[in-house]
């Protein structure tokens, strides 16, 4: 048989079997491995579908898929968006951070006796965790509101008691996240920008308040952090001056920290500008020594100042109307939360996920309880997972290798704005880490952000079980991208999006 010209129309299958094939996959992993297997080249296009995101259960998928492409393209042609997106990543990266003071929550927050502030999106007592309620029972105990556990359970079920995210008064909490009125409080000032941000003294590991757990002991060291640790640390931040905690911050990815899981060359940097004057004070001789001891044994204590700065980076880029940034990643137990830049403080929910990662002791997979605290705020900001690569020590603690973190920090300036200019990642040539999470390219790539955690037992009472790897659910990035849709303002026409 031949064609038009009188050539065999089997030529071009006579070709192919002549010759070594070239193969091209997309998203087709498994096939793209077992031709390599076989020593076949593949040229793989790293492509993924597109968040669908939801309708309801009574709506076929185009509709669901219809609905965000139908956003996607108004969002990416909002006349404000590229200009929005520019000055949200500018304020964010040039946002500084100085502890200024260290106080009471009741005077620098205005917490009265039956307050407490909670990580994470709004919550109520019937739909908290395990380790939410474990944190907010130990707190009451602590606030000397109830005398038993179970007597603080009775009042907080009651709804006599009041709680609200941390975030709605610009601050932080890791984990479970509780502040009370008692509590003593890091106070950050961004300079640029005279925003302020807040959070507690961190607790050290293991059986802690933030875990969920609220047994004598954790009473006991609360009660000392209160009357010792509190008072010496602030007269000590009074007598040395403001701290520069975002040069910490930049100074500690470059020496193998992320900031989220990982802090022991912050803590021991901030230790040791602060010991002159610690030892100056002319405090009793076994109380310094105790805070030294304390905050040297604990490698987590400048997670609470990290945390704080990265949520001033983000009060920065907030309230930019056109924007397409995400500004906070919270999580209480039972929700994941997102706000972004163009949508102000209206939160966008889904169900929190469980972290895969690995365990303590005799613990495992079912004992652990779904992702919980403000701490993803270290991601929002560019630090934590998504600079993984500067920081080989933490795969390890969290279930990953080396390629994998390596692999995931370059993944992450795909759904990023840019890179910032002094957070930067040494293996990778000192690369700005990737900074500012942008919905639609989450929408588009299909990517979420990564986020390296600690896990809390899912058991009131239990404390830490293990440290994980987790990301958000989708729904939240879906959701706000409507949001946006909505509040668009017509602009370029954007025709068919690429996936």
């Amino acid at each position: 048989m031949t064609d038009s010209h009188g050539r065999g129309t089997d030529a071009p299958l006579a070709d192919l079997l002549r010759t070594d094939p070239r193969v091209v996959t997309a998203g087709a992993d498994l096939l793209g491995q077992a031709l390599r297997d076989q020593a076949v080249p593949v040229t793989e296009v790293d492509w993924r579908p597109p968040l669908l995101g939801e309708d309801g259960e009574d709506r076929l998928g185009e509709d669901r898929a219809g609905r965000t492409y139908r956003a996607l393209r108004t969002v990416l042609g909002d006349a404000r968006r590229t200009v929005a997106n520019a000055r949200a990543l500018e304020r964010m990266c040039a946002a500084g951070s100085e502890l200024v003071a260290i106080r009471p929550a009741s005077e620098v927050l205005g917490l009265e006796k039956g307050q407490f502030l909670h990580a994470g999106p709004p919550l109520e007592w019937e739909r908290a965790s395990g380790p939410m309620r474990g944190a907010l029972i130990g707190a009451t105990v602590f606030e000397g509101i109830a005398d038993t556990p179970e007597e603080a359970e009775r009042l907080l079920a009651s709804g006599s008691l009041e709680f609200e995210p941390c975030h709605h008064r610009d601050a932080v909490g890791p984990m479970a996240g509780v502040v009370s009125p008692s509590m003593w409080m890091f106070e950050l000032r961004d300079p640029v920008h005279g925003n302020t941000s807040y959070c507690s003294l961190n607790e050290g590991l293991g059986k802690v308040l933030r875990y969920g757990a609220y047994g004598p002991e954790v009473q006991t060291r609360l009660r000392w952090m209160a009357d010792v640790l509190g008072p010496v640390l602030s007269r000590a931040v009074a007598a040395h001056g403001s701290v520069d905690v975002a040069a910490i911050v930049a100074q500690m990815v470059q020496m193998g920290d992320e900031g989220h899981n990982r802090n022991r060359s912050a803590t021991l940097m901030w230790l040791r500008d602060l010991l002159p004057d610690l030892v100056s004070l002319g405090v009793d001789g076994t109380d310094l020594a105790d805070v030294v001891r304390f905050v040297g044994a604990n490698d987590h204590f400048a997670l609470n100042l990290v945390m704080p700065t990265c949520k001033l980076a983000m009060l920065a880029a907030a309230d930019i109307e056109g924007s397409s940034m995400v500004t906070v990643m919270a999580r209480n137990g039972t929700d994941f939360g997102i706000q972004t830049a163009g949508t102000g403080r209206e939160w966008f929910t889904g169900p929190a996920n469980r972290p895969e990662g690995l365990f303590l002791g005799d613990f495992g997979p079912d004992d652990a309880n779904p992702d919980i605290g403000d701490s993803a705020i270290t991601e929002t900001a560019g630090i934590g997972g998504f600079v993984m690569a500067a920081a080989p020590a933490i795969v390890r603690l969290v279930g990953g290798d080396v390629d994998f973190a390596l692999a995931a920090t370059r993944r992450m300036y795909e759904i990023t704005l840019g890179e910032h200019p002094r957070i930067q990642v040494p293996i990778l040539e000192f690369r700005g880490a990737p900074a500012g999470i942008d919905v639609t390219q989450v929408v588009r790539t299909g990517i979420l952000p990564q986020i390296n955690t600690g896990m809390a037992g899912a058991v009131a009472g239990t404390g830490q079980v293990g440290a994980g790897l987790v990301t958000p659910p989708e729904r939240c990035f879906t959701a706000a991208l409507d949001a946006l849709a909505s509040r668009a303002t017509p602009g370029a026409e954007v025709g068919a999006v690429r996936a």
